[in-house]
């Protein structure tokens, strides 16, 4: 069976002998000739040479033309950074500002706009070299994520004091999201992924009350159109599963913040295909190969294999080593000679002492942001922005740093100090935020008592 026909057969809640496997390679196929991600994001040519690689070496089921959720903010008057080895990011917020913006003067992004052109061409090209065995993803930015870009993290502000404004800016964003997958559908993408990281940084009620209209008008136009639906989420989304899936997509992938069998209960419950949840850092990036080989086996012994999609937890960090994606493929697709191949091994725990602070002999407020890597993973960003908003108001009053999940000491200082769930927010040792994004009151009435 084609790798193609039967991601199809999993989507359509049918019995396979096979999972499907979708490697989402966004920056990290020009790793794998050599290109940086400003090149493979902006340049036609080195993208499709670098899709074709992650077709031959890691033979997907599906994957995805682009990962990057900065395309659709970019035309709309977002300033990027970009770095050689990340998707770029989002420095600065249009609309950010006091006053709120007229959402009718809003304009939806045209496909002769940006970066839209040389996306479409890349997915004809791979639709036509790879598109008969192979299921093509078209990844959209989800409405939530899109609005934070266009307001910044004001917008976290507006759902608790402004929310009649704030369900208009996200029913705009939703037509931006209808739009984009028109124009990919009409490129041939078999798949259309709305990927929207911030859903798990706000609470059910308000996704509920605020949002899921939205998304509930995009899966029912991308089921009228035939098309195979995804709703990506990063962060700790376990909440928010339950209104994820009143929405009614096909397909629901979650992060390693999410545990998967549990999260399948929920899912099974709706009929809706599970992906996930492969680590991104611990195992793919920091690990060796029996490392990723033990992972997926242990889920696959652990898991029931109907509706299930095997992927990394999100976008794969740029320089991953291919050698440990090709485990994960040996894995999925021969399960028996890995589980023979990782009898008995002991992972080398590799833990790094690190000294954690006095939090009470400290002379001023320490906010500790931990994330995954605020340059890579919009959750990340705006829960560091919700952070920086003390800085900008108390100066150096108060110390901000971030913690990494992607620098091997700073994986070492998250597990030392008992974190969870990423991002989190701690002040002066104590959790505060774990996956919700505070509103700037709210941060500031837990500061102003410690200054």
């Amino acid at each position: 069976m084609m790798g193609k026909e039967l991601l199809f057969k999993v989507m359509r809640h049918e019995k396979t002998e096979e999972i499907p496997w979708v490697p989402f390679a966004g920056v990290h196929a020009g790793y794998l000739k050599g290109y940086t991600a400003k090149e493979v994001l902006t340049d036609g040519d080195k993208l499709f040479e670098s899709l074709l690689e992650v077709h031959k070496l890691y033979r997907p089921d599906g994957m995805p033309i682009v990962f990057d959720l900065q395309v659709e903010a970019e035309i709309m008057g977002c300033e990027l950074f970009w770095a050689e080895d990340n998707p770029p990011s989002v420095m600065s917020h249009p609309y950010e500002g006091e006053d709120l913006v007229d959402i009718e003067s809003l304009s939806i992004p045209k496909k002769t706009e940006g970066r839209i052109p040389l996306i479409l061409d890349v997915m004809e090209r791979m639709k036509k070299a790879v598109g008969h065995d192979t299921a093509l993803y078209g990844l959209v930015c989800g409405p939530l994520t899109l609005a934070s870009h266009l307001r910044g993290s004001e917008l976290f502000t507006d759902i608790f004091e402004e929310p009649e404004f704030a369900e208009e800016m996200f029913a705009f964003c939703s037509d931006v999201c209808i739009a984009m997958a028109d124009y990919y559908m009409q490129a041939g993408m078999d798949v259309i992924a709305v990927v929207d990281p911030l859903v798990s940084q706000v609470s059910p009620r308000h996704f509920e009350n605020l949002i899921s209209a939205g998304y509930v008008r995009i899966f029912d136009h991308l089921r009228d159109a035939g098309v195979i639906s995804s709703f990506f989420v990063c962060g700790n989304a376990t909440v928010q599963l339950e209104v994820m899936c009143h929405t009614k997509p096909d397909n629901i992938s979650v992060d390693e913040n999410v545990d998967l069998i549990s999260a399948k209960e929920i899912t099974d419950r709706y009929n809706i295909t599970l992906g996930g949840n492969i680590p991104l850092t611990t195992t793919m990036l920091f690990g060796n190969q029996k490392d990723n080989m033990k992972y997926v086996v242990e889920l696959l012994d652990n898991i029931g294999h109907d509706n299930l999609i095997i992927s990394p937890g999100c976008d794969m960090p740029y320089n991953i080593p291919p050698e440990n994606t090709i485990a994960v493929v040996e894995a999925v697709k021969h399960t028996e000679v890995a589980r023979t191949m990782v009898a008995g091994y002991e992972a080398d725990s590799g833990d790094i002492d690190v000294e954690l602070p006095d939090y009470g002999a400290l002379e001023k407020p320490m906010i500790e942001v931990f994330t995954l890597d605020a340059a890579t993973c919009a959750a990340c960003t705006y829960m560091l922005a919700a952070a920086m908003q003390a800085k900008d108001e108390y100066k150096d009053a108060v110390d901000v740093l971030e913690y990494k999940y992607t620098v091997k000491e700073d994986v070492a200082r998250t597990k030392k100090m008992g974190v969870q769930k990423l991002p989190s927010i701690y002040i002066n040792g104590e959790l505060k935020w774990s996956s919700i994004i505070p509103s700037k009151q709210e941060l500031f009435d837990e500061i102003e008592p410690l200054l």
